[in-house]
Protein backbone atom coordinates (compact mmCIF):
# COMPACT_ATOMS: atom_id res chain seq x y z
CA UNK A 1 0.00 0.00 0.00
CA UNK A 2 1.45 3.37 -1.14
CA UNK A 3 1.39 6.73 1.13
CA UNK A 4 -1.08 7.75 -0.85
CA UNK A 5 -3.43 5.28 -0.77
CA UNK A 6 -2.85 4.96 3.02
CA UNK A 7 -3.60 8.80 3.34
CA UNK A 8 -6.80 8.52 1.42
CA UNK A 9 -7.98 5.29 2.96
CA UNK A 10 -7.07 7.42 6.50
CA UNK A 11 -8.98 10.53 5.13
CA UNK A 12 -12.26 7.57 4.48
CA UNK A 13 -12.24 6.16 7.10
CA UNK A 14 -12.11 9.84 9.54
CA UNK A 15 -15.34 10.67 7.04
CA UNK A 16 -17.18 7.66 7.83
CA UNK A 17 -16.20 8.08 11.29
CA UNK A 18 -17.60 11.84 11.70
CA UNK A 19 -20.47 10.83 9.57
CA UNK A 20 -21.04 8.28 11.89
CA UNK A 21 -21.70 10.55 15.03
CA UNK A 22 -23.40 13.23 12.82
CA UNK A 23 -26.11 10.34 12.80
CA UNK A 24 -26.33 9.67 16.28
CA UNK A 25 -28.89 12.67 16.53
CA UNK A 26 -31.13 11.09 13.84
CA UNK A 27 -31.33 7.98 15.24
CA UNK A 28 -32.46 9.06 18.64
CA UNK A 29 -35.16 11.91 17.14
CA UNK A 30 -36.86 8.37 15.94
CA UNK A 31 -37.45 7.62 20.01
CA UNK A 32 -40.02 10.70 19.54
CA UNK A 33 -42.02 9.04 16.44
CA UNK A 34 -42.84 6.15 18.91
CA UNK A 35 -45.15 7.91 21.42
CA UNK A 36 -46.95 10.52 18.96
CA UNK A 37 -47.32 7.26 16.85
CA UNK A 38 -49.16 5.36 19.69
CA UNK A 39 -51.25 7.52 21.21
CA UNK A 40 -52.95 8.01 17.68
CA UNK A 41 -54.76 4.35 18.21
CA UNK A 42 -57.03 4.95 20.97
CA UNK A 43 -58.27 8.58 19.25
CA UNK A 44 -59.73 6.36 16.75
CA UNK A 45 -62.45 6.21 18.68
CA UNK A 46 -63.31 9.37 18.62
CA UNK A 47 -62.27 10.54 15.20
CA UNK A 48 -59.85 12.65 15.58
CA UNK A 49 -57.45 9.97 15.50
CA UNK A 50 -57.86 8.51 12.42
CA UNK A 51 -55.89 11.69 10.16
CA UNK A 52 -53.12 12.32 13.30
CA UNK A 53 -52.47 8.48 12.83
CA UNK A 54 -52.32 9.28 9.18
CA UNK A 55 -49.73 12.02 9.52
CA UNK A 56 -47.57 10.12 12.00
CA UNK A 57 -47.87 7.27 10.29
CA UNK A 58 -46.36 9.27 6.80
CA UNK A 59 -43.57 11.13 9.02
CA UNK A 60 -42.65 7.85 10.42
CA UNK A 61 -42.11 6.63 7.07
CA UNK A 62 -40.72 9.19 5.64
CA UNK A 63 -38.07 8.77 8.32
CA UNK A 64 -37.49 5.38 7.63
CA UNK A 65 -37.54 6.13 4.24
CA UNK A 66 -34.00 8.15 5.04
CA UNK A 67 -32.77 5.30 6.72
CA UNK A 68 -33.38 2.89 3.63
CA UNK A 69 -31.60 5.25 1.29
CA UNK A 70 -28.93 5.48 3.74
CA UNK A 71 -28.59 1.22 3.91
CA UNK A 72 -28.76 1.03 0.09
CA UNK A 73 -26.29 3.35 -0.67
CA UNK A 74 -23.55 1.75 1.99
CA UNK A 75 -24.76 -1.56 0.94
CA UNK A 76 -24.96 -0.94 -2.56
CA UNK A 77 -27.97 -2.49 -3.50
CA UNK A 78 -31.69 -0.93 -3.20
CA UNK A 79 -33.90 -1.55 0.22
CA UNK A 80 -37.30 -1.76 -0.90
CA UNK A 81 -40.50 -0.70 1.10
CA UNK A 82 -42.51 -3.46 2.58
CA UNK A 83 -45.63 -1.83 2.66
CA UNK A 84 -49.27 -3.19 2.11
CA UNK A 85 -51.23 -0.97 -0.59
CA UNK A 86 -54.75 -0.64 0.73
CA UNK A 87 -57.74 -2.16 -0.98
CA UNK A 88 -59.38 1.39 -1.90
CA UNK A 89 -58.04 5.42 -0.60
CA UNK A 90 -60.45 5.46 2.07
CA UNK A 91 -59.35 6.84 5.60
CA UNK A 92 -60.58 4.14 7.25
CA UNK A 93 -59.42 1.51 5.08
CA UNK A 94 -55.98 3.35 5.11
CA UNK A 95 -55.76 3.20 8.80
CA UNK A 96 -56.44 -1.18 9.07
CA UNK A 97 -53.97 -1.26 6.73
CA UNK A 98 -51.83 0.12 8.45
CA UNK A 99 -52.57 -1.23 11.91
CA UNK A 100 -52.71 -4.97 10.13
CA UNK A 101 -49.43 -4.38 8.10
CA UNK A 102 -46.65 -6.21 10.07
CA UNK A 103 -43.83 -3.55 8.64
CA UNK A 104 -46.06 -1.10 11.06
CA UNK A 105 -44.96 -2.96 14.09
CA UNK A 106 -41.97 -4.03 12.81
CA UNK A 107 -40.87 -0.20 12.38
CA UNK A 108 -42.15 0.40 15.77
CA UNK A 109 -39.64 -1.95 17.58
CA UNK A 110 -36.16 -0.73 14.86
CA UNK A 111 -36.92 2.76 16.10
CA UNK A 112 -35.42 1.94 19.75
CA UNK A 113 -33.11 -0.41 18.66
CA UNK A 114 -31.51 1.54 16.16
CA UNK A 115 -31.21 4.60 17.93
CA UNK A 116 -28.99 2.54 20.84
CA UNK A 117 -26.91 0.83 17.76
CA UNK A 118 -26.75 4.08 15.93
CA UNK A 119 -25.30 5.62 19.29
CA UNK A 120 -23.15 2.87 19.28
CA UNK A 121 -21.70 2.81 15.97
CA UNK A 122 -21.84 6.41 15.68
CA UNK A 123 -19.47 7.21 18.82
CA UNK A 124 -17.37 3.99 18.44
CA UNK A 125 -15.59 4.34 15.93
CA UNK A 126 -14.28 8.29 16.79
CA UNK A 127 -13.89 7.20 20.12
CA UNK A 128 -11.22 5.00 19.22
CA UNK A 129 -9.23 7.44 16.41
CA UNK A 130 -9.44 10.19 19.45
CA UNK A 131 -7.99 7.60 21.92
CA UNK A 132 -5.44 6.46 19.54
CA UNK A 133 -4.35 9.80 18.79
CA UNK A 134 -3.94 11.21 22.40
CA UNK A 135 -1.94 7.79 23.04
CA UNK A 136 0.36 8.87 20.58
CA UNK A 137 0.76 12.64 22.21
CA UNK A 138 1.29 11.45 25.76
CA UNK A 139 4.71 11.05 25.62
CA UNK A 140 5.36 14.28 24.25
CA UNK A 141 3.15 16.37 27.16
CA UNK A 142 5.13 13.72 29.46
CA UNK A 143 8.34 15.14 28.59
CA UNK A 144 7.14 18.70 28.28
CA UNK A 145 6.46 18.12 32.22
CA UNK A 146 2.73 17.60 32.25
CA UNK A 147 0.98 17.11 35.81
CA UNK A 148 -1.64 14.70 36.33
CA UNK A 149 -1.50 12.87 33.16
CA UNK A 150 -4.58 10.22 32.42
CA UNK A 151 -4.67 8.19 29.84
CA UNK A 152 -7.56 5.26 29.41
CA UNK A 153 -8.39 5.48 32.94
CA UNK A 154 -4.97 5.10 34.22
CA UNK A 155 -2.41 7.35 35.97
CA UNK A 156 0.09 8.36 32.40
CA UNK A 157 2.11 10.90 34.39
CA UNK A 158 4.96 8.16 35.38
CA UNK A 159 7.69 7.39 33.47
CA UNK A 160 6.80 3.69 32.13
CA UNK A 161 2.96 4.57 31.72
CA UNK A 162 3.90 7.30 29.39
CA UNK A 163 6.38 4.64 27.22
CA UNK A 164 3.03 1.99 27.29
CA UNK A 165 0.34 4.54 26.19
CA UNK A 166 1.75 4.63 22.33
CA UNK A 167 1.20 1.09 22.49
CA UNK A 168 -1.84 0.77 23.69
CA UNK A 169 -2.42 3.95 21.51
CA UNK A 170 -1.21 1.84 18.29
CA UNK A 171 -4.31 -0.60 19.80
CA UNK A 172 -6.86 1.79 19.62
CA UNK A 173 -5.80 2.84 16.20
CA UNK A 174 -5.69 -0.43 14.75
CA UNK A 175 -9.36 -1.06 15.81
CA UNK A 176 -10.42 2.44 14.87
CA UNK A 177 -9.03 1.43 11.13
CA UNK A 178 -10.55 -2.22 11.32
CA UNK A 179 -13.88 -1.32 13.21
CA UNK A 180 -15.20 2.33 11.43
CA UNK A 181 -16.00 0.66 8.09
CA UNK A 182 -17.34 -2.55 9.93
CA UNK A 183 -19.50 -1.01 12.04
CA UNK A 184 -21.11 1.46 9.72
CA UNK A 185 -22.02 -1.89 7.34
CA UNK A 186 -23.00 -3.80 9.92
CA UNK A 187 -25.14 -0.79 11.09
CA UNK A 188 -26.82 -0.66 7.65
CA UNK A 189 -27.22 -4.69 7.85
CA UNK A 190 -29.42 -4.52 10.46
CA UNK A 191 -31.50 -1.39 9.34
CA UNK A 192 -31.75 -3.50 5.81
CA UNK A 193 -33.10 -6.73 8.14
CA UNK A 194 -35.75 -4.42 9.83
CA UNK A 195 -37.07 -2.01 6.86
CA UNK A 196 -36.90 -4.45 4.12
CA UNK A 197 -39.59 -6.96 3.27
CA UNK A 198 -39.18 -10.70 4.19
CA UNK A 199 -38.93 -13.26 1.80
CA UNK A 200 -42.44 -13.90 2.74
CA UNK A 201 -43.75 -10.33 2.76
CA UNK A 202 -42.08 -10.36 -0.59
CA UNK A 203 -43.37 -13.25 -2.22
CA UNK A 204 -47.09 -12.45 -1.00
CA UNK A 205 -46.04 -8.74 -2.56
CA UNK A 206 -44.79 -10.11 -5.64
CA UNK A 207 -48.39 -12.31 -5.80
CA UNK A 208 -50.44 -9.34 -5.00
CA UNK A 209 -48.70 -7.65 -7.98
CA UNK A 210 -48.96 -11.13 -10.42
CA UNK A 211 -52.84 -10.87 -9.37
CA UNK A 212 -53.33 -7.12 -9.90
CA UNK A 213 -51.21 -7.15 -13.19
CA UNK A 214 -53.88 -10.20 -14.50
CA UNK A 215 -56.58 -8.56 -13.79
CA UNK A 216 -55.52 -5.61 -15.22
CA UNK A 217 -54.82 -7.78 -18.60
CA UNK A 218 -57.90 -9.47 -18.25
CA UNK A 219 -59.32 -5.93 -18.55
CA UNK A 220 -57.50 -4.10 -21.34
CA UNK A 221 -58.29 -7.54 -23.32
CA UNK A 222 -62.09 -7.66 -22.39
CA UNK A 223 -61.85 -3.13 -23.80
CA UNK A 224 -59.88 -4.47 -26.51
CA UNK A 225 -62.76 -6.99 -27.60
CA UNK A 226 -65.49 -4.63 -27.07
CA UNK A 227 -63.64 -1.95 -29.53
CA UNK A 228 -63.25 -4.59 -32.06
CA UNK A 229 -67.06 -5.83 -32.09
CA UNK A 230 -67.80 -1.86 -32.48
CA UNK A 231 -65.37 -0.91 -34.96
CA UNK A 232 -66.71 -4.45 -36.84
CA UNK A 233 -70.59 -3.70 -36.08
CA UNK A 234 -70.43 -0.09 -36.79
CA UNK A 235 -67.78 -0.05 -39.30
CA UNK A 236 -67.06 -3.25 -41.84
CA UNK A 237 -70.71 -5.21 -40.79
CA UNK A 238 -72.63 -2.30 -41.74
CA UNK A 239 -70.61 -1.95 -45.08
CA UNK A 240 -71.30 -5.63 -45.64
CA UNK A 241 -74.68 -5.47 -44.78
CA UNK A 242 -75.17 -2.73 -47.10
CA UNK A 243 -73.60 -4.53 -49.95
CA UNK A 244 -76.02 -7.51 -49.97
CA UNK A 245 -78.88 -4.51 -50.19
CA UNK A 246 -77.31 -3.50 -53.09
CA UNK A 247 -76.44 -6.38 -54.95
CA UNK A 248 -80.24 -7.81 -54.47
CA UNK A 249 -81.79 -5.00 -55.23
CA UNK A 250 -79.18 -4.78 -58.16
CA UNK A 251 -80.36 -8.68 -58.84
CA UNK A 252 -84.29 -7.80 -59.14
CA UNK A 253 -83.58 -4.50 -61.51
CA UNK A 254 -80.97 -6.22 -64.06
CA UNK A 255 -83.68 -7.08 -66.23
CA UNK A 256 -86.36 -4.18 -66.42
CA UNK A 257 -83.79 -1.18 -65.25
CA UNK A 258 -80.35 -2.38 -66.49
CA UNK A 259 -79.00 1.18 -65.76
CA UNK A 260 -80.03 1.67 -62.35
CA UNK A 261 -78.59 -2.07 -61.70
CA UNK A 262 -75.51 -0.49 -62.91
CA UNK A 263 -75.93 2.38 -60.58
CA UNK A 264 -76.31 0.19 -58.10
CA UNK A 265 -73.57 -2.71 -58.52
CA UNK A 266 -71.43 0.54 -58.94
CA UNK A 267 -72.57 1.75 -55.35
CA UNK A 268 -71.78 -2.19 -54.23
CA UNK A 269 -68.51 -2.04 -55.46
CA UNK A 270 -67.81 1.02 -53.57
CA UNK A 271 -68.97 -0.26 -50.55
CA UNK A 272 -66.95 -3.39 -50.93
CA UNK A 273 -63.68 -1.11 -50.88
CA UNK A 274 -64.66 1.02 -48.13
CA UNK A 275 -64.95 -2.13 -45.99
CA UNK A 276 -62.07 -3.84 -47.02
CA UNK A 277 -60.10 -0.31 -46.32
CA UNK A 278 -61.50 -0.74 -42.66
CA UNK A 279 -61.00 -4.45 -42.31
CA UNK A 280 -57.47 -3.59 -43.21
CA UNK A 281 -57.34 -0.59 -40.51
CA UNK A 282 -58.93 -2.90 -38.16
CA UNK A 283 -56.29 -5.98 -38.38
CA UNK A 284 -52.84 -3.10 -38.39
CA UNK A 285 -54.50 -2.14 -35.31
CA UNK A 286 -54.33 -5.55 -33.27
CA UNK A 287 -51.00 -6.60 -34.84
CA UNK A 288 -49.80 -4.26 -37.70
CA UNK A 289 -48.06 -6.51 -40.47
CA UNK A 290 -45.09 -4.09 -40.84
CA UNK A 291 -44.65 -5.22 -37.36
CA UNK A 292 -44.35 -9.13 -38.21
CA UNK A 293 -42.56 -8.21 -41.53
CA UNK A 294 -39.62 -5.71 -40.73
CA UNK A 295 -39.42 -6.41 -36.81
CA UNK A 296 -40.10 -3.81 -34.14
CA UNK A 297 -37.44 -1.73 -36.24
CA UNK A 298 -39.09 -1.26 -39.20
CA UNK A 299 -42.58 -0.89 -37.65
CA UNK A 300 -41.35 2.08 -35.39
CA UNK A 301 -39.56 3.69 -38.26
CA UNK A 302 -43.01 3.36 -40.63
CA UNK A 303 -44.44 4.70 -37.35
CA UNK A 304 -42.32 7.78 -36.91
CA UNK A 305 -43.27 8.47 -40.77
CA UNK A 306 -46.98 8.18 -40.13
CA UNK A 307 -46.43 10.36 -36.65
CA UNK A 308 -47.39 14.41 -37.89
CA UNK A 309 -44.26 15.42 -35.64
CA UNK A 310 -40.62 14.93 -37.37
CA UNK A 311 -39.47 11.40 -34.74
CA UNK A 312 -35.96 10.90 -34.66
CA UNK A 313 -35.43 6.91 -34.94
CA UNK A 314 -32.32 5.26 -32.68
CA UNK A 315 -32.82 1.22 -33.03
CA UNK A 316 -30.15 -1.33 -32.30
CA UNK A 317 -31.78 -4.54 -31.34
CA UNK A 318 -29.28 -7.68 -32.11
CA UNK A 319 -32.44 -9.68 -32.63
CA UNK A 320 -35.88 -9.86 -32.50
CA UNK A 321 -38.06 -9.88 -29.14
CA UNK A 322 -40.52 -12.44 -28.60
CA UNK A 323 -44.05 -11.51 -30.54
CA UNK A 324 -46.09 -11.02 -27.68
CA UNK A 325 -43.42 -8.39 -26.09
CA UNK A 326 -42.77 -7.18 -29.37
CA UNK A 327 -46.41 -6.00 -29.82
CA UNK A 328 -46.58 -4.60 -26.66
CA UNK A 329 -43.42 -2.17 -26.86
CA UNK A 330 -44.79 -1.27 -30.69
CA UNK A 331 -48.05 -0.22 -29.12
CA UNK A 332 -46.80 1.76 -26.08
CA UNK A 333 -44.52 3.74 -27.95
CA UNK A 334 -47.44 4.27 -30.69
CA UNK A 335 -49.61 5.39 -27.94
CA UNK A 336 -46.77 7.73 -26.33
CA UNK A 337 -46.09 9.49 -29.73
CA UNK A 338 -49.92 9.81 -30.09
CA UNK A 339 -50.29 11.54 -26.94
CA UNK A 340 -47.24 13.82 -27.72
CA UNK A 341 -49.09 14.37 -31.35
CA UNK A 342 -51.97 15.51 -29.50
CA UNK A 343 -51.37 17.26 -26.20
CA UNK A 344 -47.97 18.25 -26.21
CA UNK A 345 -47.16 21.03 -28.27
CA UNK A 346 -43.72 19.71 -29.36
CA UNK A 347 -42.48 20.33 -32.31
CA UNK A 348 -40.07 17.37 -32.70
CA UNK A 349 -40.06 13.88 -31.17
CA UNK A 350 -37.53 11.03 -30.43
CA UNK A 351 -37.40 7.28 -29.87
CA UNK A 352 -34.33 5.48 -28.62
CA UNK A 353 -34.31 1.57 -28.14
CA UNK A 354 -31.85 -0.58 -26.63
CA UNK A 355 -31.56 -4.15 -25.38
CA UNK A 356 -29.35 -4.31 -22.30
CA UNK A 357 -29.02 -6.91 -19.51
CA UNK A 358 -31.98 -8.88 -20.66
CA UNK A 359 -34.42 -6.18 -20.87
CA UNK A 360 -35.79 -3.95 -23.40
CA UNK A 361 -35.15 -0.49 -22.80
CA UNK A 362 -37.30 2.28 -24.63
CA UNK A 363 -36.99 5.86 -24.38
CA UNK A 364 -39.36 8.55 -26.31
CA UNK A 365 -39.02 12.01 -25.90
CA UNK A 366 -40.14 15.48 -27.15
CA UNK A 367 -39.64 19.53 -26.89
CA UNK A 368 -43.25 19.70 -25.56
CA UNK A 369 -44.97 22.22 -22.81
CA UNK A 370 -43.94 18.88 -20.17
CA UNK A 371 -46.37 18.57 -17.51
CA UNK A 372 -47.31 14.73 -18.54
CA UNK A 373 -48.85 12.40 -15.61
CA UNK A 374 -50.60 8.94 -15.61
CA UNK A 375 -53.93 9.77 -14.54
CA UNK A 376 -56.55 7.36 -14.38
CA UNK A 377 -58.16 6.73 -17.68
CA UNK A 378 -55.58 8.16 -19.70
CA UNK A 379 -53.39 6.56 -22.46
CA UNK A 380 -50.26 6.79 -19.98
CA UNK A 381 -51.91 4.83 -17.43
CA UNK A 382 -53.43 2.48 -20.36
CA UNK A 383 -49.78 1.80 -21.67
CA UNK A 384 -48.26 1.31 -18.06
CA UNK A 385 -51.05 -1.33 -17.81
CA UNK A 386 -50.32 -3.03 -20.73
CA UNK A 387 -46.20 -3.34 -19.82
CA UNK A 388 -47.11 -4.38 -16.45
CA UNK A 389 -48.48 -7.44 -18.48
CA UNK A 390 -45.36 -8.40 -19.10
CA UNK A 391 -43.81 -7.58 -15.70
CA UNK A 392 -42.39 -4.37 -17.08
CA UNK A 393 -42.28 -0.68 -15.78
CA UNK A 394 -43.32 2.81 -16.91
CA UNK A 395 -41.30 5.77 -15.99
CA UNK A 396 -42.37 9.44 -16.92
CA UNK A 397 -39.93 12.52 -16.42
CA UNK A 398 -41.72 15.79 -17.82
CA UNK A 399 -41.51 19.10 -15.53
CA UNK A 400 -43.62 21.86 -16.68
CA UNK A 401 -42.35 23.71 -19.23
CA UNK A 402 -40.61 20.11 -20.65
CA UNK A 403 -39.43 18.47 -21.75
CA UNK A 404 -41.14 15.04 -21.69
CA UNK A 405 -39.26 11.87 -20.98
CA UNK A 406 -41.27 8.70 -21.30
CA UNK A 407 -38.75 5.02 -20.29
CA UNK A 408 -40.08 1.68 -20.71
CA UNK A 409 -38.48 -1.52 -19.64
CA UNK A 410 -39.65 -4.93 -20.80
CA UNK A 411 -38.02 -8.01 -19.48
CA UNK A 412 -37.52 -9.96 -23.06
CA UNK A 413 -34.57 -12.45 -24.81
CA UNK A 414 -33.98 -11.99 -28.27
CA UNK A 415 -34.74 -14.61 -30.44
CA UNK A 416 -32.06 -14.20 -32.84
CA UNK A 417 -28.21 -12.99 -33.20
CA UNK A 418 -29.29 -11.19 -36.76
CA UNK A 419 -28.30 -7.14 -36.01
CA UNK A 420 -30.68 -4.40 -36.62
CA UNK A 421 -29.81 -1.09 -36.31
CA UNK A 422 -30.46 2.12 -37.67
CA UNK A 423 -30.79 6.05 -36.34
CA UNK A 424 -32.11 8.95 -38.26
CA UNK A 425 -35.15 11.36 -38.69
CA UNK A 426 -38.50 10.32 -40.56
Amino acid sequence: MTDHDLLRGLRGRLTTAALGLARVPLGVLGLLLIPVQLVAYPLILVTVGVPLLLLFTALTRKYLGVHRRWAGAVLGVEVPEPYRVPANRGPMTRVRTIATDPATWKELAFLPLNAVIGVLTGVLPLAFWINGAYGLVVPVLWALGADHLEYSGVDASTPGSAVLAPLLAVVYLVAAWWGTPRLRRWHARFTRWFLAPSATEALTHRVRELADSRADTVDAQAAELRRIERDLHDGAQARLVALGMSLGMAEELLARDPEAARDLLSEARQSSSQALSELRDLVRGIHPPVLADRGLDGALRALALANPLPVEVDVVLTGRPEAPVESAAYFAVAETLTNAAKHSGASSAWIRVRHENGRLAMMIGDNGRGGARATDGGGLRGIERRLAAFDGTLGIASPVGGPTIVTMELPCELSSVKTSSSSGTA
